[in-house]
């Protein structure tokens, strides 16, 4: 049975406190979330790190009450009041957090002092940080509960093989291809590229007659222009690391710098752009 949130934080808070009666310390390898410090007299007393999951905060738009799931590096905190503090009221504890936010140049974009709630939302140093605090009141002091999201895109480790590479081409004419990585504005591959590249060389060694169009696409961030240059160096890069790296006649491999021009997915979200971002194979057939 799935415990109410409020129950399971007062849960959790009493089983931690028991097994860190003796020490005051933050616990091993632990840190304030980005760009946030902490309440004064407020030690770290659980702390967990995920390299990328997901969280769905809760977001007030439009003055309604809705959900939005962000998805990035998450870290869980909880803060425990040391001994003998003075014990600070919920409420003061929200406002702190809230007033720093706000200071920072960042938003609340959810406050509930009832249940002592919120969601906060910063942006500092390129990073967009999302926080979701939950304020514990126990007789025995406020234990802070978080739950940060340092927003980013999943790094694709999981790449399309030949053999579904050529399923692709076979029943389509193409096949985009993710796991090619280039900083933004560049178009020199990134060396996590490799996997990607070294399944388009297969698939190339495997059909000798074979040609493609190396294919170019970006998101619509940018000047259009530019970015339909941008689109055709980066496909230039792709054929010349399979022809310097693999040994594939760049007679079989045209590149063309498609831009902004073929989105797959909205480019109003992360998300959609992270996927209109890619590079597509593209069968020269004429028969």
């Amino acid at each position: 049975m799935k415990l109410p949130k409020r129950i399971l934080l007062l849960t959790m808070t009493a089983a931690a406190m028991a097994a860190v009666a003796f020490t005051q310390d933050d616990a091993a390898g632990s840190q304030d979330p980005p760009g946030m410090n902490r309440m004064a007299n407020y030690y770290i007393a659980d702390y967990q790190e995920l390299t990328f999951d997901s969280y769905t905060f809760t977001v007030t738009k439009n003055g309604e009450k809705t959900d939005q799931s962000v998805e990035g590096k998450r870290i869980n905190i909880r803060y425990n009041l040391k001994d003998n503090a003075a014990t600070p009221s919920p409420l003061q504890v929200l406002r702190n957090y809230e007033n720093a936010t706000r200071a920072a140049g960042g938003q609340v974009m959810y406050e509930n002092t009832e249940d002592s709630e919120a969601t906060l939302r910063l942006v500092r140093g390129g990073n967009e940080t999302w926080v979701a605090i939950d304020i514990g009141n126990l007789p025995s002091g406020v234990p802070i509960m978080m739950t940060v999201i340092v927003k980013q895109a999943m790094t694709q480790e999981v790449t399309m093989d030949a053999a579904a590479m050529a399923s692709s081409l076979s029943e389509t004419g193409g096949v985009a291809i993710y796991g090619i990585y280039f900083d933004t504005g560049k178009s020199d591959l990134k060396p996590e590229s490799d996997a990607a590249v070294s399944e388009i060389a297969k698939l190339l060694k495997s059909q000798p007659d074979l040609k493609v169009f190396v294919v170019g696409h970006t998101d619509m961030v940018g000047d259009p222009s530019a970015n339909v240059k941008l689109s055709q160096t980066r496909a230039q890069a792709v054929i010349s690391a399979l022809v310097t790296k693999y040994a594939i006649a760049s007679s079989r491999l045209t590149p063309f710098g498609a831009g902004p021009y073929a989105p797959v997915a909205t480019n109003r979200t992360d998300e959609g752009r992270a996927k209109n971002r890619r590079v597509e194979l593209v069968e020269i057939a004429t028969k």
